[in-house]
């Protein structure tokens, strides 16, 4: 049984193809990606010695050997510190946390955005605070739900979203720099049983880190579709993220997200 970690390598050398590391693409290939021979003449270890990781003969690899993998397989910072993990090079366990609090400051500083949607999430990506303009925007940010088991197991998302695929690989891929936490291990288990999405998303392995932002569209029942900017920040002090929309001035999403602002009183009530 191949393992964790060999299950990850051999899904990245998947990933990346002969002239994305410079190697001439000579013959036919069975497979996608990289051959392991070549992931071993890259990371400068034996063939048999990588052989052995994938195939899960040898989980105690060196940081060395580790870091050199990543090389080769040309892994972002996330994706490294997700493989040291997996290759048990993590770093200490951290003690039990406390259940997680917004901070006042921050549930102020929201709840005063009138025309803005925001909203908390926590580290199991939890809906901690929203505001009434967040709610408006999309059931989903209100405080209570899960993101991800209402990403893969709810019946809305697709209505919401054009491209409901792309948020599920974006939550995936949060998701992957953090499983060590025991919830989320459990969410995993839940999810791969009831989402064959999922399962297909996490067999990628794609990892990300939880700060940035992008571009999202929504399909709103009352206003129509909504292209709004985020922006994804954590919150200092904090295992919190605050997510926060926004339009391109003079837009029509803007303009749009303006007559939502002034339903909402009506919406909440």
């Amino acid at each position: 049984m191949a393992g964790p970690l060999g299950e990850y390598l051999r899904a990245r050398r998947e990933l990346v193809g002969p002239g994305d590391v410079g190697l001439p693409a000579h013959g036919r290939r069975r497979v996608p990606g990289l051959r392991r021979e070549e992931v071993a003449l890259l990371a400068g270890i034996s063939a048999d010695y990588y052989l052995r990781l994938e195939q899960g003969r040898d989980r105690n690899p060196s940081a060395q050997v580790l870091e050199a993998l990543a090389r080769a397989l040309l892994l972002d910072t996330e994706a490294t510190a997700h493989l040291r993990r997996l290759g048990g090079h993590a770093p200490p366990e951290r003690p039990a946390r406390r259940p997680e609090r917004v901070p006042v400051g921050i549930r102020q500083l929201v709840g005063s955005w009138a025309q803005t949607p925001a909203f908390v999430h926590g580290r199991h990506l939890d809906v901690l605070f929203a505001n009434p303009m967040a709610t408006a925007l999309t059931p989903i940010y209100r405080v209570g739900v899960n993101l991800l088991r209402e990403v893969f197991l709810g019946p809305r998302v697709p209505a919401l979203y054009p491209a409901p695929e792309a948020v599920a690989a974006s939550a995936v891929a949060g998701l992957r720099a953090q499983v060590d936490d025991p919830r989320l291990t459990e969410l995993v288990d839940e999810l791969t049983a009831g989402s064959e999405l999922f399962r297909r998303l996490w067999a990628r392995h794609d990892v990300t880190a939880r700060a940035g932002g992008g571009l999202r569209v929504f399909r709103h029942p009352q206003v129509g579709e909504l292209e709004l900017r985020y922006e994804k920040l954590t919150i200092s002090g904090t295992t919190q993220s605050l997510v926060v929309y926004h339009a391109e001035p003079g837009s029509p999403s803007a303009r749009s997200l303006a007559r939502l602002g002034n339903a909402v009183p009506a919406l909440d009530g």
